[in-house]
C-alpha cells in the first residue's frame, strides 16, 4: 500500500512557506502533508527576517532530532521529500530507518561529497568569505538571491518571491559543511553509504541551478554503494528554487508518481 503521508523538508534560506504550492497540490490528491519547521521557525518568514536568533542557535543535530521526532511520530513510514539543505536531511533521515522512499531535490551534499562547482562557491561566498559568519545568521541580497536560487526567473518574479520566502541562513551550519570533510571522524551530514536497509532515494537535479549544480547530485548519487536503489533524474533549464519555478506542476507531480511506484510499504 503507497503511503498516504508525504513529509516536506525545507533548505535554507526560506521556510516551510516554501513548499505551499506543492502542500496544496498533494493534499487535492488526497495526501496527508507535513510540513516541519526547523526548531525556532514556526513562524511566519517576516519575524524570523526581524528576529534571527533562532537561525544563529540552529544546529544539524538539533535539526535531525525533531525531524524524526516528526517522522517517526506519525502512524506509518511517509515519502520524504526535501529540498537543498532538505534534500541532505532526506538522507540522513533515509539513513536512520525513517521514511519508505526519499526524493533530494537540488539536494545539499552529504559528508563526503567533494564536488564543488564554481557556482556554488560564488553563490555560498556571502556567507564563506568572512569566518565571523560561524556566529550569525547571514541573509542574502536580492541580486545574491538571483544568482543561487532564480537565475533563470524574470527579475521581478526573483525579487517577489525573494520577499515572500527568503530568510537568514546559518552561517554556523554552512561552515560546519565546508569543514566537515577535512576534519577527523564523522560530522552532523554523515550517512553510511553502504546502508542496504535504507529506503530508495531520487534526486532531481535543475540543469541551470548554481547553488546545488547537477554535478553534486550525481556525485552525491554515485558515493551510494548499497543494493538499494538510487536515481538521479535532471531537469533542463530549471534553476535551484525549482519547487516555484514556471512547471513545478510536472517535477511535483514526477517526484510523487517516483515515490508512489518505489516507496517500501510497512
Amino acid at each position: 500500500m503507497t503511503p498516504d503521508t508525504i513529509v516536506l523538508v525545507h533548505g535554507f534560506w526560506v521556510t516551510p512557506r516554501s513548499w505551499e504550492h506543492w502542500k496544496t497540490r498533494y493534499e487535492s490528491r488526497g495526501y496527508r502533508v507535513v510540513t516541519p519547521a526547523y526548531p525556532g521557525f514556526e513562524v511566519e518568514v517576516e519575524a524570523l527576517r526581524a528576529d534571527p536568533s533562532p537561525v544563529e542557535a540552529l544546529t544539524v543535530p538539533a535539526i535531525i532530532e525533531h525531524l524524526e521526532a516528526v517522522v517517526g511520530g506519525l502512524d506509518a513510514p511517509p515519502i520524504i521529500m526535501g529540498h537543498s539543505a532538505g534534500g541532505a536531511f532526506t538522507q540522513i533521515l533515509l539513513d536512520h530507518g525513517f521514511g519508505a522512499c526519499g526524493v533530494a531535490i537540488n539536494s545539499a551534499p552529504t559528508e563526503g561529497v567533494l564536488v564543488a562547482p564554481w557556482s556554488q562557491v560564488r553563490s555560498t561566498f556571502p556567507v564563506l568569505k568572512n569566518p565571523a559568519n560561524r556566529h550569525k545568521a547571514v541573509g542574502f541580497t536580492p541580486e545574491q538571491w538571483r544568482y543561487a536560487f532564480t537565475n533563470t526567473f524574470t527579475e521581478e518574479e526573483s525579487l517577489a518571491l525573494y520577499e515572500r520566502y527568503h530568510v537568514p541562513a546559518s552561517g554556523g551550519i554552512l561552515w560546519g559543511s565546508v569543514l566537515a570533510n577535512v576534519q577527523p571522524g564523522h560530522q552532523a551530514t554523515w550517512v553510511d553509504y553502504h546502508n542496504d536497509k535504507r529506503a530508495p532515494l531520487l534526486f532531481m537535479a535543475g540543469s541551470e541551478d548554481h547553488l546545488m549544480p547537477p554535478k553534486v547530485q550525481r556525485s552525491n548519487a554515485k558515493h551510494y554503494k548499497s543494493d538499494t536503489l538510487t536515481e538521479v533524474k535532471e531537469y533542463e533549464g530549471m534553476a535551484h528554487l525549482m519547487p516555484s519555478q514556471a512547471g513545478w506542476e510536472q517535477v511535483a507531480d514526477d517526484a510523487l508518481a517516483w515515490a508512489a511506484e518505489h516507496a517500501r510499504t510497512a
